[in-house]
C-alpha cells in the first residue's frame, strides 16, 4: 500500500533514512526554494526518482500542510520486538526503550517520536490495537524523526514482562498520589519509559505491570501536563540521568 509523506521535513527525512521504498516526488510550481526542498530533489535525482512539477490544487487533493511538496512511499515498516531488543544489545549505551499506551492523537505521537529520536532511544513499541500509528500526518509531525525509528507493534503486557526479564526497569509515567517524586527515582540504569493515552492515562494491565510508577513535580494550577510534553519531559531527564550519553 503506497501513501503520500507530505512536508518539506518530513519528506526530506524520510528519503535521507531510506526506509521505505519511494516512487515519486511532487512539488508545486512557482515554490519558493529552500534548503529542505533543494536537498529533497537532490536525493531523488540521484535515486533516479521522477520528480514532478505539478499545480499547488493538486497537492491540495492530496495533503493538507503540504508547504509544497508530497513524497510517494510505501507504507511505513514496523519492525519485530525482537529486533528491537537485538539492537539494544549492540548499542553501546543501555538498554533505552519508549512504550506508548494507545495514544490517540497524530500529533502527540509525531512529538513523542520526535523526542525519542533526539534522545536516542533504542525502540519505540506501540499497542496491536487502539491506538494511533504512524501515519503521514504523525511523519509530519515528528519532522521526518520516526523515519530514523524503530518502531514496533506488540502487545504492551507482554512487551513489558519480556523487557523485565532482560533486567530492563520498566517505569510508568503516572500523576497519582502512589506514584514516586521524580528525584526518588533511578533513571541511568537499562530503562523503558511508559506513557499512558491522553486523558485516561495507561491501562490498568499496563499500570501494573510497571516496576515502579514516576510522577513529575508540578507548581501550577493546573492537574497534569499534555501527554506529549510529560513524555518528552521524562525521556529528557532519563538522558540527563544517562550522562547525556
Amino acid at each position: 500500500m503506497k501513501e503520500w509523506i507530505y512536508g518539506r521535513n518530513a519528506v526530506y527525512e524520510t528519503l535521507r533514512a531510506g526506509k521505505r521504498k519511494a516512487y515519486r516526488l511532487k512539488i508545486a510550481e512557482g515554490i519558493q526554494a529552500s534548503v529542505r526542498l533543494e536537498q529533497a530533489q537532490q536525493i531523488s535525482a540521484k535515486r533516479k526518482l521522477p520528480i514532478e512539477k505539478v499545480s499547488r490544487r493538486e497537492l491540495d487533493g492530496l495533503a493538507e500542510g503540504h508547504q509544497g511538496v508530497v513524497l510517494q512511499v510505501d507504507e511505513y515498516p514496523y519492525v519485530q520486538f525482537n529486533q528491537l531488543m537485538e539492537a539494544a544489545r549492540r548499542a553501546s549505551t543501555q538498554p533505552f526503550f519508549l512504550l506508548l499506551d494507545a495514544l490517540q492523537d497524530p500529533q502527540n505521537l509525531g512529538t513523542l517520536l520526535r523526542t525519542a529520536e533526539a534522545v536516542g532511544v533504542h525502540g519505540v513499541i506501540l499497542p496491536q490495537r487502539r491506538t494511533a500509528t504512524v501515519t503521514p500526518a504523525v511523519v509530519n509531525a515528528s519532522s521526518g524523526a520516526s523515519e530514523h525509528l524503530l518502531v514496533a507493534q506488540h502487545n504492551l503486557a507482554q512487551a513489558i514482562e519480556e523487557l523485565k526479564k532482560a533486567n530492563i526497569w520498566v517505569i510508568g509515567l503516572d500523576g497519582g498520589e502512589d506514584s514516586q517524586p521524580v528525584e526518588k527515582v533511578r533513571l541511568d540504569g537499562a530503562l523503558a519509559l511508559v506513557v499512558g493515552s491522553e486523558g485516561e492515562g495507561m491501562r490498568r494491565l499496563v499500570r501494573e505491570s510497571c516496576d515502579v510508577l514516576l510522577r513529575l513535580p508540578m507548581q501550577g494550577k493546573i492537574e497534569s501536563l499534555n501527554a506529549a510534553v510529560a513524555g518528552s519531559i521524562a525521556l529528557y531527564l532519563a538522558w540527563q540521568a544517562r550522562g547525556f550519553k
